[in-house]
């Protein structure tokens, strides 16, 4: 990959994000492997990423890093650090799957270092966007916070959600809807909805979905998203204007 390399790890961090060009669709993956994973196994550094998690064998392929978004703002991305194409992965829907979902949630503390302050679970979401919206062939979660006018759409639409995959209309768009209890996300929600849904198995890669802290009458949990449309990022704000509204 002598292109990628001409300009060292400032020049593939240009490429940290889906606004990558066509010709950089495997930046994301060699910034991973070739620039985050090297110091890890020399001295347990990370850089240039921002986390590193790497687990023991059999488990491997459950290993994941994570990047700061290179636009900026509260905005960071979890990528494994096996090669994995996107949502599209059948082993993604493997009911054994490594949950990277559960991963990025547990990350989005990095958020708290953009903004100054804890974000609350009720601001933050996750996003993975379908094939036809993303400019990266390398697994990729957005950790952000929601948008304001998509947080109320859906806080307006939380009470019809039940705990099984169902059809709901949010902010004028139909989605497949789901609600999870709980402080920690312990479903692969990609799974789930494969097992659940086999016409969305069969067209995974058109799927995009979005991962949204809740609260149900005081107690944790989540709302989950999918649907076969347009990029599931547009629902995030890397500004994190939520997080600061009263």
């Amino acid at each position: 990959m002598p292109g990628l390399r001409l300009g060292g790890v400032a020049a593939l961090l240009l490429c940290a994000t889906s606004a990558c060009a066509e010709s950089d669709r495997d930046a994301l993956r060699h910034i991973v492997q070739d620039q985050c994973l090297p110091p890890w196994r020399a001295h347990q550094g990370v850089a240039p990423c921002e986390r590193l998690v790497v687990p023991a064998p059999p488990h491997e392929r459950g290993g994941y890093a994570v990047l700061a978004d290179r636009k900026g703002g509260a905005h960071f991305l979890l990528i494994p650090t096996a090669t994995i194409s996107g949502v599209e992965s059948p082993e993604l829907q493997a009911p054994a799957a490594p949950n990277f979902f559960e991963d990025a949630w547990r990350a989005r503390d990095l958020l708290a270092t953009r903004v100054g302050h804890d974000v609350d679970r009720a601001a933050t979401g996750l996003a993975l966007n379908p094939r036809h919206a993303r400019s990266q062939d390398q697994l990729h979660i957005h950790i952000e916070c929601l948008s304001p006018d998509f947080a109320a759409a859906l806080g307006a639409a939380a009470p019809a959600i039940g705990v099984t995959w169902g059809t709901i209309e949010i902010g004028g768009s139909r989605y497949l809807a789901m609600r999870a209890a709980g402080e920690e996300l312990g479903a692969n929600p990609i799974a789930s909805l494969a097992a659940q849904r086999p016409e969305a198995a069969a067209e995974m890669a058109e799927y995009s979905f979005v991962i949204a802290g809740m609260r149900f009458a005081g107690a944790p949990g989540f709302i989950v998203l999918a649907r076969n449309g347009p990029a599931a990022e547009l629902s995030l704000d890397s500004t994190c204007a939520l997080a600061t509204l009263k």
